[in-house]
């Protein structure tokens, strides 16, 4: 104040293109306000986002400091120039200072505007195409809404923005649950689109707004209304992972097979991001994991080739076609060794077999898999270890090149499955590595099938010619074929 005495220029701008009336008016500082208008301060200089001080005192709730703006004569129909950000919210360029007052909840300004002014000619569109309603929508004001909704105003509208927003849009986008049941208890409104597709829903799945997606369900919302693209609230949610929603969803009767334009479910999509609960979610509502996209993939084809390894568990267990070939010809397992992503080439294998065992014997799994949980991933378990390293010992130290591959055709092993396991070459010992994980392999399914491995190793040997190999083994491991094994 004292500097002011010294006939300094009250008028000088910063780097932002404030001068001391935009401070002052921002503190809310009426006695500064007066005495800079008094010295003849400039009342509509812009600052560089084309913000005024008389918008200051509408975003800030001053009535008292507006009123002496008006009454000095400033513009009171300026509109901001270009996009802004005030206390960390964005807006758009084109904004007057009743939509200032409505993004802040202050009614008493807007009272101010539309009862003493009598400027309702403010209630138009920014350059955004947003009325002050739908900007309070946006932010969530329930107060205001409920002041615009009333007889004295009739500043109410559910017309879409510039991108097709209506105020329920913009709610539902922001989690703004109280302004949301607010419009959908006084509006006709449920599952309108903007220009990209999108409803209400959608918008509110996408940001993964629990509270607002029930509520717009109870108020039957339509669950599987997709965007231009294809995709539908459950598409998005599976996406990023939000395991509440997606419940919210399939209870609420999301299609759960539904695809969007690339001919991805929701389960390709929580598979590709590799989202454990969301895939659980969606196998145990009983998604169709079998459905293919526009390149002919499954789910497990794309985990397959990300080399997702509890991913490709999952899906396994759920009993799956790998038989399925893409665009390519590939089925999972080429497609596995391919990438040659070795463990999941093996787990693949051992789920091969595993199910056509079930198959072919037709036996009853259920009490085997609640004592031993089924896995098709690498077994490091102590009470194994023994008949591994004897595994090891064989692949490695008494199986030469090509009697691997004897034993494989002795245990039924595919072509496809060998050359599989062959993808994997390391130089000319490279055979003792894929023995040893065919023989891993082979042992998966004996154990499952609760048979001695030492004793259907013995009988193997001696099928493919190796009397003298049998014997040594039947000596060695006699006490490790008489171990209680389990599923690995």
């Amino acid at each position: 104040m004292k500097v002011l005495g010294r006939g300094v220029n009250v008028n000088a701008k910063n780097v932002h293109h404030r001068t001391a009336l935009h401070y002052a008016v921002a503190c809310k500082n009426v006695e500064a306000v007066d005495l800079l208008l008094r010295r003849r301060a400039k009342l509509d200089l812009p600052d560089k986002y084309g913000v005024t001080a008389i918008h200051l005192a509408a975003w800030f709730g001053s009535l008292e400091i507006l009123k002496l703006l008006v009454q000095s004569g400033a513009d009171q129909r300026v509109e901001t120039e270009v996009s802004l950000i005030i206390l960390n919210i964005k807006h758009y360029y084109g904004m007057n200072m009743m939509h200032c007052a409505a993004v802040n909840d202050h009614t008493e300004i807007v009272q101010y505007i539309v009862k003493d002014l009598q400027m309702r000619e403010l209630d138009k569109e920014d350059h955004h195409g947003s009325r002050p309603f739908a900007v309070a929508a946006e932010h969530g004001r329930v107060t205001m809404l409920q002041m615009m909704m009333e007889e004295d105003y009739k500043m109410a509208t559910m017309e879409g923005n510039q991108n097709g927003d209506t105020p329920l849009h913009l709610a539902a986008r922001n989690g703004h649950l109280e302004a949301m049941q607010l419009l959908l208890e006084s509006f006709a409104i449920r599952n309108e689109v903007n220009h990209d597709g999108e409803t209400a829903l959608y918008l509110a799945a996408d940001g993964a707004y629990e509270d607002c997606v029930l509520a717009l369900l109870e108020a039957n919302c339509d669950p599987n209304t997709h965007t231009l693209n294809g995709t539908s609230p459950l598409h998005a949610v599976c996406e990023k992972g939000h395991t509440s929603v997606v419940k919210l969803l399939v209870n609420s009767g999301a299609q759960m097979n539904i695809q969007n334009n690339y001919l991805q479910t929701p389960f390709h999509l929580a598979v590709k991001n590799c989202y454990i609960p969301v895939i659980h979610t969606l196998l145990e509502s009983g998604c169709d994991p079998n459905i293919t996209d526009h390149l002919g993939q499954t789910a497990l084809h794309t985990a397959a080739e990300l080399g997702k390894v509890d991913v490709v568990e999952m899906i396994l267990k759920a009993g799956v076609d790998m038989e399925i070939k893409d665009r390519q010809g590939k089925t999972v397992l080429g497609v596995a060794a391919r990438a040659d992503v070795v463990i999941i080439v093996d787990m693949i294998i051992k789920a091969e077999r595993y199910f056509n065992w079930i198959r072919s014997s037709g036996e009853v799994t259920e009490s085997l898999h609640d004592e031993y949980p089924l896995r098709f991933k690498l077994d490091h378990r102590p009470e194994t270890k023994q008949v591994r390293d004897m595994m090891w010992n064989l692949a490695y130290k008494m199986l030469k090149k090509n009697e691997w591959k004897k034993l494989a055709q002795h245990w039924d092993f595919t072509e496809q499955q060998v050359a599989a396991i062959e993808e994997q070459w390391t130089g000319p010992n490279s055979y003792q590595e894929h023995g040893n994980r065919m023989l891993l392999i082979w042992l998966h399914g004996v154990v499952v099938a609760q048979k001695s491995p030492n004793k259907e190793l013995y009988q193997a040997l001696i099928s493919v010619g190796n009397l003298k190999m049998a014997e040594k083994l039947r000596m060695e491991g006699e006490d490790t074929g008489n171990r209680k094994c389990t599923i690995s």
